[in-house]
């Protein structure tokens, strides 16, 4: 005889609730275990091993993940600004290059990054900065060796631009990418998650009623993929 538990949902569960306040509490102990792997790798005899170095890259994106989850939650629930100052648009791409160094190194990737010294954009430094590190990321995944990595004063706009050599954006994904959830592929991996949260936060960056952007496809001068984002 099986023995059945049936459990009463409290009135007033929200499920939205529990799952932002769980991707914050997975964010805290993958913070504590990225602080174990840095020190397992100081420590370590085999600190070159390229093992450590993917696991350390590996655990940086999941926080990278969790972040953006968390900052889309917030948004949803109206909890959430962005922190925007002027910064030069030069300090935007190297950080984004540093979050990724890692796995550049890791599978052979050269990464050229092109921009004049006095280009300064308005926007979050953290924000965009993780937003552009996401689309990097994925742009090693399909480039054969080479990331052009630029930005560059266009009318009103600063645009950051993320081209590849590989085979570029399949047709069937320009066809659905106004719905995020359509992109959804469990077969591999594809969330769209990336290319959600840029394009959300680059329309919460607004100058006298204009609108950030984003924008996909595949004249990329490197032969590939050519990822956009448009910060007024």
């Amino acid at each position: 005889m099986t023995n059945k538990m049936s459990v009463n949902v409290t009135p007033g569960f929200n499920f939205s609730t529990i799952l932002g306040c769980s991707v914050h509490d997975m964010k805290n102990s993958l913070g504590i275990i990225q602080d174990l792997v840095s020190q397992l790798a100081k420590d370590s005899q085999h600190s070159e091993n390229p093992q450590f170095g993917q696991l350390e890259f590996e655990s940086n994106r999941m926080n990278n993940i969790l972040m953006q989850l968390l900052v889309l939650y917030k948004i949803d629930h109206a909890r959430f600004s962005l922190n925007i100052d002027e910064y030069p648009a030069e300090d935007i791409l190297n950080e984004a290059v540093a979050q990724q160094e890692v796995l550049l190194a890791l599978n052979s990737i050269a990464i050229k990054v092109e921009c004049e010294p006095d280009l300064y954009c308005y926007c979050d430094f953290n924000i965009i900065t993780s937003a552009l590190g996401t689309i990097l990321n994925n742009a090693q995944r399909y480039a054969g060796q080479q990331i052009l990595f630029s930005a560059q004063q266009e009318g009103q706009f600063m645009v950051l631009s993320i081209e590849d050599d590989g085979e570029g954006y399949p047709e069937t994904f320009f066809q659905r990418q106004d719905n995020v959830q359509s992109q959804v592929d469990f077969n591999t991996g594809s969330t769209g998650l990336g290319l959600f949260f840029a394009q959300t936060i680059a329309a919460m960056h607004v100058n006298e009623n204009i609108h950030g952007s984003i924008a996909i496809d595949n004249v990329s001068s490197l032969g590939g993929a050519r990822f956009r984002l448009f910060l007024p």
